[in-house]
């Protein structure tokens, strides 16, 4: 949901996918290189190769794990806007979106983790016709003490609540 480099969610990403239960994989996807959405570059080049691409990963997934930060008390826009081109042409937000199992986490410098993003969140995942989890929350309050300068999770407390959270979305996609 970041496009910065030492992105905390990347990092809580990347934590996730190193704590996936036995049979399971998370494939980090990337957002970089998705242009604004617009729709006269849609109707004149089609739709762009990394949006394609992504579309074809997040199809081809049992689930979608969506790490969102919280700017302004809302959604980052290159992350909706992801979703937005994710969406294009509308007749193909079914074999992309439909009925995908979905969860949401974040992580922040703030306070309150990224709860008013996920809450954000909510309206359009049920737009896109997706099967959010309800059964946990995760959200990553004062990202700066829980990831060291290399960006790994160094907080054992949150380390097992991220192993809860990824145990049980991944159950829930098993269901």
């Amino acid at each position: 949901g970041s496009l910065r480099k030492a992105s905390y969610n990347t990092s809580l990403l990347r934590a996730a996918a190193g704590m996936m239960p036995e049979g399971t994989r998370l494939v980090i996807g990337d957002i970089r290189g998705i242009p604004l959405y617009d729709a006269d570059l849609e109707s004149s080049e089609g739709i762009p190769a990394a949006v394609t691409a992504l579309k074809d990963a997040i199809a081809d997934a049992d689930g979608l794990l969506i790490a969102t930060p919280e700017y302004n008390n809302s959604m980052p826009g290159v992350l909706k806007n992801a979703i937005d081109w994710l969406s294009r042409p509308p007749n193909d937000i079914q074999r992309v979106f439909g009925g995908k199992p979905v969860a949401v986490m974040g992580a922040s410098p703030g306070g309150f983790g990224t709860i008013l993003s996920q809450n954000a969140w909510l309206p359009v995942l049920r737009t896109l016709g997706t099967r959010p989890w309800f059964e946990g929350r995760l959200m990553v309050s004062r990202a700066q003490n829980v990831f060291d300068d290399k960006g790994q999770m160094s907080d054992p407390a949150m380390q097992e609540q991220l192993k809860r959270f990824v145990e049980g979305f991944t159950a829930f996609v098993r269901a």
